[in-house]
């Protein structure tokens, strides 16, 4: 009898799990509230009872559509999307329930990820949006901090409307993208937070990323083991990334970087495989914006922070990226953390509003000037950049242009006497350097030149060289 007494309870328990798994059910991130990528596509996603066949109603259509689970009771269904509007409501009718998503928006949605500078919120530029922050048109889901060591298909979070109470969570570089993007377009706009501060790439991707090339598994096994983040690769791809990386999106924003500049060798590849990889599992080449890092002072090496803005400048030869450079909006160089990210957020979406909305943005307004190529003759060094068709120009006190220097075969760089800045070009020379074959622009950790194009973007770091 002790034994039947103590098997009932446990049988009743079985009972439940096993009824409950029959339910239709959805992940977190396909909610009420939500927004779907307008025009498109749209993954839909969850389980039910094996093999069950049920209808997915969408209120913008006239016919519904139907979707049957996978024997291991896995569903998945691409609706299509309207043009931006709403609110509409998605309901999902199976065999033992039914589940009625209501309050959804079409429109435009962008994954922004990265670590600490992403994930900053409330800042003083924050405070200040408060009072007037309300705005249905803009949402937000939030993906909860968790790691693991296997791929997952549940992150936590829920979809709510950009308020004064979730604003003061939300990234600031998000909401101000985001915010320019809703008043340019007129759209409804969904952002989707996963970022986690102090985090490295290599915890981003799949472990298969890393442990496919030499330079990034030699790179992985240096990660620093600390309190507040995981130490292994994978780890927060696999609970972050993976459960919401088949939602439809416009594009993916990118703030990352200060935790790899110790072994920026290999971050490139790093990038780049990452890239690949949130592509290939999303099904589709969504554009990627990244922002370079900030120049700091406390890395340990004088061009530490240098090596990793050269490695991010090597991902915009991959398809469909971008990338905002940020070397003038530093308030203290002591500090990894800018103040500034309304800027940095409008910068983002000026790259948006051009490159992926086709919009009239004039190129050197939204590009900043990279370095192209170099010619020596006569003892000067012409430099080439792009995106500076209206010339250059310098903001301060200083009447010639910082950060240049110049280098002949003995590889000693020494500081530029004479900068001549002309359109598209740039001639630098040094006395002590005649016969000059290198040149580095603002290529240290604390460099913030006063360069610019017309326009106002500050020229990107560069060096013609490969030394080491």
């Amino acid at each position: 009898m002790k034994k039947i007494k103590y098997l009932l309870p446990l049988l009743a328990v079985l009972l439940c799990a096993t009824n409950s798994f029959a339910l239709v059910r959805v992940p977190p991130i396909i909610g009420s509230n939500m927004v779907l990528q307008q025009n498109a596509k749209a993954t839909l996603w969850g389980w039910g009872d094996a093999s069950e066949r049920f209808t997915v109603i969408s209120s913008w259509k006239t016919t519904p559509d139907e979707v049957t689970s996978s024997p291991a009771g896995k569903w998945k269904i691409q609706i299509a999307t309207p043009p931006a509007g709403g609110p509409y409501t998605i309901t999902l009718k199976g065999r033992s329930n039914t589940i009625v998503l209501e309050n959804i928006l079409i429109g435009e949605v962008w994954l922004c990820s990265g670590q600490s500078n992403m994930e900053v919120s409330n800042n003083k530029q924050i405070r200040d949006e408060l009072p007037t922050a309300a705005n249905d048109k803009i949402r937000f889901f939030q993906v909860a901090h968790a790691s693991s060591e296997y791929p997952q298909e549940f992150a936590d979070g829920k979809w709510v409307a950009c308020n004064e109470e979730s604003l003061k969570r939300f990234s600031a570089v998000a909401y101000f993208f985001g915010k320019k993007i809703n008043k340019e377009l007129n759209v409804p706009i969904g952002l989707i937070q996963s970022a986690w501060s102090g985090t490295p790439i290599e915890l981003w991707e799949p472990q298969s990323i890393i442990d496919s090339d030499a330079d990034m598994i030699k790179a992985s096994k240096t990660i620093k083991t600390v309190t507040y983040r995981p130490d292994k690769p994978g780890l927060i791809y696999n609970s972050m990334i993976a459960p919401i990386i088949s939602y439809t999106i416009a594009g993916t924003l990118w703030y990352q970087g200060e935790g790899n500049v110790p072994r920026a060798y290999a971050y490139e590849k790093m990038l780049t495989g990452m890239i690949a990889d949130w592509r290939t599992k999303n099904g589709n080449e969504f554009p990627f914006y990244i922002v370079q890092i900030a120049p700091f002072s406390g890395y340990e090496l004088p061009i530490d922070a240098a090596l990793l803005y050269e490695q991010q400048t090597r991902t915009l030869k991959y398809p469909k990226t971008g990338m905002v450079v940020i070397t003038d909006l530093v308030d203290d160089i002591k500090s990894q953390h800018p103040i500034d990210k309304l800027t940095v957020g409008n910068r983002l979406a000026n790259l948006a509003l051009a490159d992926t909305y086709k919009k009239p943005i004039p190129l050197p307004e939204y590009r900043n000037p990279m370095f192209n190529r170099m010619e020596i003759s006569k003892g000067k060094a012409t430099l080439y950049l792009d995106y500076a068709p209206n010339g250059f120009m310098l903001k301060g006190d200083a009447k010639k242009a910082t950060e240049f220097t110049i280098a002949g075969e003995d590889h000693n760089f020494v500081p530029a006497d004479e900068v001549k800045l002309d359109k598209g070009k740039i001639v630098v020379s040094s006395k002590a350097v005649p016969n000059p074959v290198a040149v580095r622009f603002s290529f240290t950790n604390i460099a913030m030149s006063n360069l610019f194009n017309k326009e106002g973007l500050p020229v990107n770091p560069f060096r013609t060289d490969d030394w080491k």
